[in-house]
């Protein structure tokens, strides 16, 4: 039986409004798992959607039907507490069905507020930051070593890079040459505690990353267009790419846009139906 692979189309196909209707959907499945009883990390599953459907959709050879193909290509969710977000994602993309998804933080499923192995479509058990980029570099080294041509993909939150164990996996990725090894920093501002830049200051970020020996690209994190062009591009010979995704918080519920306070969410059934109809942009969130 042949494989299904994830392709990525040309810039010039039609596909933008197909992944922003399914981005829709995949935010609509984030808000569902925020309304369980365990709720989810809201703010950076929805700030990660159009990053995770870029990359599964457009970008990534991945095989729903056989996630273990020695063909694919890795991604590795770095900030674990997106985990409703890629859940959600792999649900859009045929990984889970949505039956699988609705057992989230039940009894015995495979669906917790981190993401595990036991999940079709992950690679790595993930939510203790900084340790996505090392594990990042190991599987970058692991395909050269095995003369596959396969990328890695990493995720990182921005908060996330105050973690001294990303620096330490960015020199020897650097040091390495592992052209093969792509970082998405989810560029939103916040993190648990407040603003990125009054918790521990990142910027100049873009230089930081040049300075450790990578290629920087910045994109709009929310633009599908722009997302797919940088992330499709060649690498640079013998350098990793760092590309730096400005996102929203919490993008796409008004009432928790660009907030601190959208790090963690569990819905009562009418703040669900609020922000499902603020999503969906028919009706005023607080009626």
């Amino acid at each position: 039986m042949p494989l299904s692979v994830t392709r990525s189309p040309s810039l010039d196909e039609p596909a933008s409004d197909d992944l922003t209707a399914a981005a829709l959907r995949v935010r609509e499945r984030v808000l569902r798992l925020c309304a369980t009883p365990d709720g989810a990390h809201a703010g950076g599953s929805l700030s990660e959607v159009e990053i995770l459907l870029t990359l599964y959709r457009r970008v990534l050879r991945v095989f729903p039907e056989r996630p273990d193909s020695p063909d694919r290509d890795i991604f590795v969710l770095s900030k674990g507490h997106g985990a409703a977000g890629l859940y959600a994602v792999l649900a859009e993309c045929g990984f889970l069905t949505d039956e699988v998804l609705a057992s989230y933080g039940e009894p015995g499923s495979s669906l917790i507020a981190h993401p595990t192995t036991v999940v079709p479509g992950v690679e790595a058990a993930t939510g203790s930051l900084g340790h996505g980029l090392p594990l990042g570099v190991g599987f970058a080294q692991g395909a050269r070593l095995a003369g596959s041509a396969r990328r890695c993909v990493v995720l990182t939150g921005d908060g996330e890079l105050q973690e001294g164990s990303v620096w330490e996996a960015a020199m020897v990725a650097a040091s390495m040459g592992l052209d093969s090894l792509t970082t998405v920093i989810d560029r939103n501002g916040l993190q648990i505690s407040g603003d990125t830049e009054s918790v521990v200051r990142l910027e100049p970020l873009a230089d930081r990353w040049r300075s450790f020996g990578w290629t920087v690209r910045e994109t709009d994190g929310h633009d599908v267009r722009a997302l797919t062009e940088v992330l499709s591009a060649p690498p640079e010979g013998g350098r990793p790419t760092a590309v730096i995704a400005h996102t929203r918080k919490g993008r796409g519920v008004p009432a928790i846009e660009g907030l601190t306070k959208s790090h963690f969410a569990k819905l009562t059934p009418r703040a669900h139906a609020r922000a499902v109809r603020s999503l969906r942009g028919t009706g005023e969130e607080n009626s």
